[in-house]
Parts: C-alpha cells; structure tokens; sequence
C-alpha cells in the first residue's frame, strides 16, 4: 500500500474514512492435534481466483473456491482497492497465499495434507454485513465438511 501522502485527498480520505470493524473478544480455539497430523486450509481476502472465474468487482461479498492442487500459475487477482500494491503478488503469488510454501510443508512431513479447497474473498470491504451474515458462514460450513483442523487467513 502506499503512503497516505503520495495518494490523492479524496483517495486518502476514503481510506482514512473507511469503516473498520472492532471485535471485543476473539474466541479461542485450541488446535486439537500437531500440524503434521492436520488438514490445512487457506482463506484469504486477496481477491485471488482461477482465471475462468467471474472476478471479483467493488464490495463483491462473495467468495471463489480454489481447488487445494490448482497450478499457482493458474490464479489471477481482481482485487479493486486502489491503495493496494499488486507487485509483489505479480512478482510470487505466495507473498499473499502461500500456496506452494504449504505443499513443501506437506511433503516435508511438517503438514499432515492440505484439505481440497481453499477460499478467497474481495477485502477492502465497506459493508462488511454480507459476509459476517451469509458468505463467511457458509465458508466455516465447507471448511468443517472438508474436515479441516487449521485455517491459515491471509488478509491483504
């Protein structure tokens, strides 16, 4: 992202205006088993998706599902905030979903296998109502079918 002052003021008030959400608590819940034994999962707010898939699109609360063995060179990002800097994403996509770091995870034993799909949202959200209501359950709801143990979240 760059710095406020090398935006312009209507950018940077936008930003600076941006609603943020404040959780009072964070509920806890204690991994049940080692990650050697775990089945992984990626939910990212990166904007990332196949590059068949409907991108995304300004304050878009919905998701795209990215099969866990899909080529790293096969995704694309859509992402629409203007403050965000997709360099370093175009240079290795892994700097936001690390994807090939966890399957060296997995061969290395340090991962027991990483579950069959991961999910990835549009950030930079306004309203963030959508989500917190409709979509981001329905992700939690795949993931426990899916049997996974861990949730890496990438926010971008």
């Amino acid at each position: 992202m760059p710095s406020l002052n090398k935006l312009s003021e209507s950018t940077r008030n936008s930003i600076l205006t941006l609603p943020v959400d404040v959780n009072e608590s964070t509920p806890f819940t204690p991994v049940k088993k080692p990650l050697s034994a775990s089945r992984v999962a990626i939910v990212t707010s990166a904007g990332l998706h196949l590059r068949e898939d409907r991108p995304f699109t300004a304050g878009d609360p919905t998701y795209r599902v990215i099969p866990s063995d899909a080529p790293a060179a096969s995704l694309v990002q859509s992402h629409t905030s203007i403050g965000f800097d997709r360099t370093g994403v175009l240079e290795d996509i892994n700097v936001v979903f690390p994807i090939n770091r966890l399957r060296e995870m997995v061969a290395g034993g340090r991962i027991g296998e990483l579950a069959p799909h991961f999910y990835s949202f549009m950030g930079a959200q306004r309203d963030t109502s959508a989500i917190k209501e409709r979509t981001a359950p329905e992700v939690a709801g795949l993931l426990l079918g899916e049997g996974v143990d861990v949730v890496l979240l990438t926010p971008t």
